[in-house]
């Protein structure tokens, strides 16, 4: 009988681990060894990983270990396991960008996010899985697999998409923290929907090349970590500047937008909702309504500007020549942009940078806007996986794609301990673009006040 080893990271993070690395309390090839051991026995039941380079990775950790023993010390994530997305091209592994196309062209060459990652030393233990191409909400993949939720074992829910597998990985205890990409809500959803703390990143502030572009207008990238002090770690040390202490709460001025962010919205999610800007309200968060009937245009908009560029990102002759294998959810949305003329598109960009300008306008005098990040629980997969229930499968994305349409950044933390929801729940934090350390230090002083729900504790054992 083997034991599965324990979640290495669920004791305080990366922080307590960085502490315990550079004092030589723990080494890189043991946590490395536990994550791979866990993937081993849990992942033919979560079903995160896409690739997973087993080898390679523990050759990296113990190499993390020599140079820390030779005085050598990179910083807070060296020796780090983590998981990347499978539309990041990760020199040496393959990428497959959640298809069965051979599309690796369109992804290019290792680019200098991932260079980044690995200067700072992190262990990158494999590519997790992804919608295809990135282009869908819920996290179903029925061409290379969809990841399971792991806060629910008995009924197969959805993770959240398109960073599907990088949620589901972490969540599950299986990576230190992972990377995710968000185009319409791709790292926010995910995050949400297995009870992570996820950052959509400013357009811009990490550069997406290297990445597959489903769409080079709105495209970032993100993590997606187990906690609040993760995020705001791998923040500091992959832009080398630190973020603010948490403000007070007390005398923080919030934006509630419209009643268009609480169309179709599930009980739990309203009750965690309300209990949250409750508790907000006793710390002294003032909270002032305001108003965007803009926000009418989201669907249309993200619709022109994301479909014709995943077409061009793919090549026009090779999305036709394919789109029968592909996965009927995606393809069903990819296909929008084979109709949508230059002028179409034009417009929309146009109307997009003008958005950008306004939600610049109305962030005068307010800290930060929030919302629910879903509007709905992880849903069980058969709801989702149909061309025929495209509407249903685009509901997890209604308050997440004003964030990428306005060109602002945004987080998600954790809120459904707050009411003892079964399932998780996000609470969604908006800042100016630019600003993605403020927004992390309000996001860390909100999450810190309202708690962090623990993880699934996952327990496996094999013969």
């Amino acid at each position: 009988m083997t034991t599965l080893p324990n979640d290495p990271f669920a004791d305080g993070g990366i922080s307590t681990f960085a502490k315990k690395f550079k004092s030589g309390e723990v080494t890189s090839l043991e946590v490395t060894e536990a994550f791979l051991a866990r993937i081993e026995q849990l992942d033919n039941q979560i079903g995160s990983f896409q690739f997973v380079d087993a080898d390679r990775a523990r050759k990296v950790a113990q190499s993390m270990d020599q140079l820390r023993d030779a005085g050598v010390y990179l910083g807070p994530l060296m020796g780090v396991p983590v998981g990347v997305k499978d539309i990041f091209a990760v020199e040496g592994m393959p990428t497959t960008n959640g298809s069965k196309i051979d599309s690796a062209d369109a992804t290019g060459q290792e680019g200098p996010f991932i260079k980044k990652l690995k200067a700072a030393g992190a262990v990158i233990l494999g590519k997790t899985k992804t919608v295809e191409y990135a282009f869908g909400a819920t996290g179903v993949n029925s061409v290379r697999g969809t990841p399971r939720n792991p806060h629910d074992l008995d009924v197969f829910r959805v993770p959240g998409g398109s960073s599907s597998g990088s949620a589901a990985a972490t969540a599950a205890g299986l990576v230190g923290f992972a990377i995710g990409s968000d185009t319409g809500g791709s790292v926010r959803i995910p995050a949400a929907f297995c009870g992570l703390f996820g950052h959509k990143t400013t357009v811009g502030m990490w550069p997406t090349s290297g990445v597959f572009p489903l769409s080079p207008t709105l495209d970032t990238i993100g993590p997606l970590c187990r906690n609040a002090a993760d995020a705001a770690l791998v923040f500091e040390v992959l832009e080398d500047y630190s973020i603010p202490q948490p403000p007070k709460l007390s005398g923080l001025k919030f934006g509630l937008p419209t009643s268009t962010f609480f169309e179709n919205i599930e009980p739990d999610v309203q009750a965690s909702y309300n209990k949250a800007l409750d508790l907000l309200t006793q710390a002294g968060v003032e909270f002032v309504e305001m108003q965007a009937p803009e926000l009418s245009e989201r669907a249309k908009l993200f619709r022109e500007i994301v479909a014709p560029e995943f077409i061009t990102g793919l090549g026009r002759s090779r999305f036709v020549e394919n789109q029968s294998v592909m996965d009927p959810v995606s393809a069903s949305r990819a296909a929008f942009g084979l109709d949508v003329d230059a002028v179409t598109h034009a417009e929309s960009l146009q109307r997009h940078r003008e958005l950008k300008k306004l939600a610049f306008e109305r962030f005068v005098g307010i800290d930060a806007w929030i919302s629910p990040t879903c509007v709905c629980l992880p849903m069980p997969i058969e709801e989702v996986n149909q061309a025929s229930q495209l509407q249903r499968a685009l509901i997890p994305s209604q308050n997440t794609q004003p964030a990428n349409i306005y060109g602002i950044c945004a987080v998600t933390t954790p809120i459904q301990h707050l009411v003892n929801a079964k399932l998780p729940v996000g609470l969604q934090i908006m800042c100016p673009a630019g600003e993605d350390a403020r927004l992390l230090s309000i996001g860390g002083a909100v999450a810190n006040y309202l708690g962090e729900p623990a993880l699934p504790l996952m327990h496996a054992s094999a013969s």
